[in-house]
């Protein structure tokens, strides 16, 4: 029989403090160097553990759950492949600035750097994580961790993206009394993020001047915008202008799309004819090929936490680093005379009857959209994958809530849909939908395992047109139609489903999946719907 031990090793007291963080979950695969955390949470038994096939599904799912409870996201990786495999999840919650922490395996602390060999070693695994985390730390001794998880989580709550914590293995060994609690930690470099940076932008009084004096105002709203207070003040800031509000895709939903000033990307231009001032507010105020917002002859003041965002704002930008709630707070307290004139109903209604002609362009879509739209509850998620559905989604889903909708934003990362739905679908109260397709889904199929043993209300829509349709689209409209390596060959979905218990049906039009939805959604566990489709019109019109 193995020795009972009764000294906490690091392995006991990362576990603890996540516990008393307030943490509920953890999302991992395990493996030896990670042993005495696995083991911690077996002996403690208070984290809920979901336990991935791959790790790139672990980064995803945890990202889906911090997006969809408001929580952090927390996963563990094994050191090298590991935390490899987890990467394009991670460069997501960085594209999104989602609350993740990644917990990452290391080698043996003496061996990290030298290069000979050991099991999972790969060249500056620290540097890795440290460019795609906007908060990094490594644990030299046991004792440190408690400490370095409080500071990684306090630093998520800032929402200012993903965290990576990196434990060698002899530290999560190391019996905590083996050292000193005042043990002093091997220095190391701050992570780029934490750098100073100089402070760039006029003070908000002048900002506020500008708005103040603007006539018809036309705010611009990004994923900054999703925090509870924003989230609070957008609307009645918005009503205090009497100006629209135009929302990126990692916004919708911050204001109620059936608000009559609520408006999607497709009216940005349309709107912008018609304004003097831009007030963009924690969004990286680019299109999606990263090219400058046209700004017309308006104003324009950008508003974020950013500085890297606001430094490359052309000159004649006033740019301003701050929280877009405060100034939203500072907006709805000012003394500017509520709803002026100058948006006019003609004017609003022109933006709208011009994104309505522009949706019409993707009638087929919408059709889908609208079933699902129709059976999806107050507080049920959309999860868009990047397929054909999703872009369309992106576009024209109404979102009522901040967390109605997920996207990977700049990222585009596809493959992610489906897994980040699991996590959004645990970490939910209501019903999730993941929208998916043929090419995405084959990414990270291998969890219909953790559905299947987790068994959360998801209902998972594959819209099956065996291509990886918009690369054949552009090989048709741009490369005279030399169609390479965008045909694919699909497994039978649903003797897939059922071979991991999963009810599977298969709908061949937007009547048949608004039928099948009636009694997916709302089930209290998984549902698998293969939609099998032609080609769909393009939705790119409908950007910015």
């Amino acid at each position: 029989m193995p020795e009972t031990r009764t000294t906490p090793n690091g392995g006991d007291r990362l576990v603890t403090a996540l516990i008393e963080s307030g943490a509920e979950r953890v999302f991992g695969l395990p493996g030896i160097q990670l042993d005495p955390i696995f083991d911690a949470l077996a002996r403690q038994n208070v984290l809920e553990l979901t336990t991935a096939r791959h790790e790139q599904a672990v980064a995803y799912m945890a990202d889906g759950y911090a997006r969809s409870s408001g929580k952090p996201g927390i996963g563990v990786v094994v050191p090298g492949p590991g935390v490899l495999n987890a990467l394009a999840g991670l460069a997501t919650a960085y594209a999104c600035n989602t609350p993740v922490l990644l917990i990452c395996g290391q080698i043996d602390s003496t061996l990290i750097g030298s290069g000979r060999g050991a099991l999972h070693e790969i060249p500056d695994q620290t540097g890795i994580l440290r460019s795609l985390t906007r908060w990094h730390a490594r644990a030299s001794y046991a004792c440190e961790i408690p400490a370095l998880v409080a500071e990684a989580l306090a630093f998520l709550e800032s929402g200012a993206g993903p965290a990576a914590l990196e434990v060698p293995v002899d530290v999560l060994h190391e019996l905590a009394e083996e050292r000193m609690e005042t043990a002093e930690p091997r220095p190391m470099e701050p992570n780029v993020a934490s750098r100073p940076i100089r402070e760039v932008g006029p003070q908000g009084s002048e900002a506020l001047s500008l708005i103040r004096d603007s006539e018809r105002p036309l705010l611009l709203v990004g994923g900054g915008c999703r925090g509870r207070d924003a989230v609070a003040l957008l609307t009645r800031a918005a009503e205090r202008l009497g100006a629209p509000v135009v929302v990126t895709e990692n916004a919708k939903g911050v204001i109620d799309a059936r608000h009559e000033l609520a408006f999607e990307r497709t009216a940005y231009r349309r709107l912008l004819d018609h304004s003097d001032l831009v007030l963009a507010l924690g969004t990286r105020f680019v299109d999606a090929e990263a090219r400058d917002l046209p700004t017309g002859n308006a104003r324009t003041v950008v508003v974020n936490t950013d500085p890297v965002v606001l430094e490359r704002q052309p000159e004649n930008t006033h740019a301003l680093r701050l929280d877009a709630a405060t100034l939203l707070a500072e907006i709805v307290e000012s003394d500017r005379p509520a709803a002026r004139d100058g948006w006019s109903g003609a004017l609003l209604a022109d933006a709208g009857d011009f994104v309505e002609e522009q949706r019409g362009r993707i009638a087929p879509q919408l059709k889908y959209l609208e079933a699902i739209r129709r059976h999806l509850p107050d507080g049920g998620i959309l999860v868009g994958e990047y397929t054909q559905i999703g872009y369309a989604a992106s576009f024209a889903f109404p979102c009522r809530t901040p967390r109605d909708f997920i996207w990977p934003g700049y990222q585009g990362t596809l493959g992610y849909g489906f897994a980040t739905a699991i996590g959004a679908a645990i970490g939910n109260d209501g019903p999730v939908v993941s929208v998916t397709g043929d090419g995405g889904f084959s990414w990270t199929m291998e969890e219909l395992s953790t559905l299947a043993r987790e068994r959360p209300p998801l209902t998972t829509i594959i819209f099956n047109d065996g291509h990886y349709a918009n690369v054949r689209r552009l090989q048709n409209l741009v490369y005279e139609g030399r169609e390479i390596a965008s045909d694919l060959t699909n497994p039978d979905y649903m003797v897939l489903a059922d071979a991991f218990g999963i009810p599977a049906t298969r709908v061949a039009s937007a009547e048949e999946l608004d039928a099948a939805l009636s009694s997916a959604i709302g089930t209290h566990g998984p549902q698998l719907i293969e939609v099998s489709v032609g080609e769909f019109p393009s939705p790119w019109h409908l950007g910015f």
